[in-house]
């Protein structure tokens, strides 16, 4: 892969891994435009490694105060974690099998959309904000394990899930952000594993793609997060939604003229 390539693939995984877009759609999108092979494990895992750096590095004061002070959020997301876990460990091939065609992208963008729109008009209604708790941390959890669909943004479904479930709205993005935090680090973990194990074919590719991808990503990823706090608190979120309708409407006409 041509060291050019690694760094728009870093640039779209580490915008959109924060960015209530979906990184797992426009991943797919721009693999089939720059013409590179689809599911390269260790380059993901690269791109994940940078992103995961991103949320670590923008979020390291509150984790160390939860480590020291608000040990019962360890475990809430934790919780968290588990409906995605157990989604991918048994139906992570199907699913992959099923759905990173991109042949339904259009639907789960849009679906986003919505989510993200209605997220937005309840965060705006006056009603009773319950602080994040063990039935937020299982709504956001099940939220995401929907997400591992591609073009079903993962950052977006949890977000709204926060809201819905009564989280102030900052409080739901911290939240969400946190709960990558565990969900990325098991997607390194699993896909090294079928990499070691022989299930997985890691690509021939320079150490300088690799680099450079995972620093594109690293440094996109920290922006990202620093753009949907701003637009959380603002508490605008339509733009994420128009700029989702365009791209399911761009998919469902690729899907008949055959675009990309």
């Amino acid at each position: 892969m041509e060291i050019w390539k690694a760094a728009v693939l870093g640039i779209v995984q580490g915008l959109t891994e924060f960015l209530p877009v979906s990184s797992s759609g426009h991943i797919i999108v721009f693999e089939k435009i720059l013409g590179v092979p689809a599911g390269g494990m260790f380059f993901g895992v690269m791109l994940h490694a940078g992103t995961l750096a991103a949320v670590l590095f923008a979020y390291f004061a509150k984790i160390v105060n939860i480590v020291k002070s608000d040990r019962k959020k360890i475990f809430y997301l934790l919780a968290a974690t588990v409906p995605a876990a157990l989604v991918g460990f048994f139906f992570g091939d199907k699913i992959d099998a099923l759905f990173f065609g991109g042949q339904y992208l259009w639907v789960f963008f849009a679906l986003t959309a919505v989510l993200l729109l209605l997220a937005q008009h309840c965060a705006k209604k006056p009603r009773m904000l319950r602080p994040v708790g063990w039935r937020t941390s299982l709504i956001a959890g099940c939220a995401q394990a929907f997400a591992v669909i591609p073009g079903l943004s993962r950052s977006g479904t949890t977000l709204s899930a926060c809201i819905f479930a009564g989280t102030d709205r900052e409080e739901a993005a911290d939240f969400s952000f946190l709960m990558s935090i565990p969900i990325i680090a098991g997607a390194i973990f699993a896909e090294l594993l079928k990499i070691f194990t022989g299930e997985g074919i890691a690509p021939a590719i320079s150490w300088q793609s690799l680099a450079v991808g995972a620093l594109a990503a690293a440094v996109c990823g920290f922006i990202s997060i620093q753009i949907v706090l701003k637009s959380v608190k603002k508490g605008s979120l339509s733009g994420f939604s128009v700029y989702l309708f365009l791209m399911a409407a761009l998919m469902l006409a690729d899907s008949f003229l055959y675009i990309f």
